[in-house]
């Protein structure tokens, strides 16, 4: 049986590092967290069999005298040392190399190929295994194989590799297995994985230009009335003229003379309002609060609620395709939810079909929904509720495209404002005394005429 070296934390918050008999890495992971001990860090150690080359070598004290020539065996050893160094710079090489947004991607496309192949799990991560590049994302698949082999559900291993797939896909696959249709929730996940990585460039292709701009005037000014000012000020004082720089260049002055001098008030109290944030929405009431605050925020508001509650209609679909009642449809679909606002929501809809009332009440309450939306779930409670949300999903992917569109034309106008007020000030804190400078107006007073 293999050996695991592993490191981990107590509930007392002590690290604590020690060795460990095991079939699988997985298998040690879940008997540490059995155990009340949150796993840091788990890898198998390299044994020595007794027979090897390097035991004898170390137990053979006989001095052998040199040979002229190099045999096959000291050849053959120089050869398994060269791949030995190889070995250790790939090993380095994958310990530096991050899994993306499209290596998680191409294997959600390739997994949903061969499952709609009518692969089983077992054959399809095999297989999928086998072609995957990314040498970490691969070593995490073998483990995801490792729990399918031993009767786990796929979800349950990708839990413990959070920070490696998103939150909500997961959740995508954890309903997928849960309802018996995994392959369309993997259709779902590559849709999610494209829109995220499509609307985080179109993002970064609006703000960053627009940041890098930003910053580099913010900088230039400062770097100005640092150096340049107090230039000015002293050309002045060499001509002995009254004249002066304009005032709003003299506050700015000033201001960062301030700043330099007391560097700690304003970081402190930067510092002191990030930490009361933190502290306040790791509260229940203040994570409650500001995840309302995403769903009513300006520009990004709408589109954040769109997209969760369409990811919700779309689990609850899968689920009632399979044959769940509503409630239980709910209550399998609410782990793709994260916000804290829908998630009350569900539940208050799960209680109400408990107790005989309308499940859509609590979101048509909430006021975030539209009204076009809880009408068209009522309906098909009168109708065919499965038919209804399918039609209810393309509205509403119309939708959040229309709601995307217009953010899209915002964004630029919300930089471009920005930068044009921080330009502005620059023009009429630094720009406007060199002029006056250059234009040379001071000269008559410093000559009296």
């Amino acid at each position: 049986m293999p050996t695991f070296i592993y490191k981990a934390i107590t509930p007392q918050g002590q690290i604590i590092k020690s060795k460990m008999d095991d079939a699988s890495k997985l298998s040690c992971v879940r008997k540490l967290k059995r155990n009340g001990l949150t796993p840091i860090s788990v890898s198998q150690t390299m044994s020595i069999t007794k027979g090897s080359p390097k035991s004898r070598h170390n137990n053979n004290t006989k001095k052998v005298e040199k040979p002229k020539y190099e045999t096959t065996a000291r050849v053959q050893a120089k050869k398994e040392e060269k791949q030995s160094i190889i070995a250790k710079l790939d090993k380095a090489l994958v310990s530096t190399e991050k899994i993306t947004y499209r290596d998680i991607r191409v294997f959600s496309q390739n997994f949903y190929l061969l499952k709609k192949a009518n692969f089983n799990n077992i054959h399809a991560l095999s297989t999928v295994i086998e072609t995957t590049e990314n040498p970490k994302l691969k070593a995490i698949l073998e483990d995801v194989l490792a729990g399918v082999e031993s009767g786990e559900f796929m979800y349950t291993t990708m839990e413990y590799y959070d920070n490696v797939f998103p939150y909500i896909y997961i959740n995508m696959i954890k309903v997928g297995e849960l309802s018996g249709s995994l392959e369309n929730s993997l259709q779902q996940g590559v849709k999610y994985l494209d829109d995220t990585d499509a609307l985080n460039k179109k993002l970064k292709k609006i703000l960053l230009p627009n940041l890098f701009m930003f910053i580099g005037i913010i900088v230039m000014l400062f770097v100005a009335v640092i150096f340049g000012v107090p230039m000015l000020e002293g050309v002045f004082e060499q001509l002995g003229t009254d004249a002066q720089l304009p005032a709003i260049t003299l506050w700015f002055a000033d201001f960062v003379d301030l700043l330099i001098q007391y560097w700690y008030i304003p970081t402190g109290v930067v510092a002191a309002i990030a930490f009361a944030f933190v502290t306040y929405i790791n509260t229940p009431r203040g994570r409650y609060n500001f995840d309302y605050f995403k769903y009513t925020m300006p520009v990004f508001g709408k589109l954040i609620y769109l997209l969760d509650f369409s990811r919700l209609m779309k689990a609850v679909l899968l689920n009632l395709q399979n044959g769940m009642r509503i409630q239980d449809a709910l209550e399998v679909s609410k782990n793709v939810i994260k916000n804290t606002v829908m998630l009350s929501m569900i539940e208050t809809s799960i209680n109400n079909i408990f107790v005989g009332q309308s499940w859509i009440e609590p979101f048509e309450n909430a006021k975030l929904s539209s009204a076009m939306t809880t009408e068209m779930l009522k309906i098909g409670m009168q109708t065919d509720l499965t038919e209804m949300i399918a039609k209810l999903l393309e509205y509403m992917d119309q939708d959040i495209d229309n709601t995307m569109e217009k953010i899209m034309k915002v964004l630029p106008e919300i930089s471009y404002l920005l930068v044009g007020i921080v330009l502005i000030f620059f023009v009429v804190v630094v720009l406007v005394p060199c002029i006056q400078m250059y234009m040379g107006n001071f000269l008559f007073d410093a000559y009296g005429v």
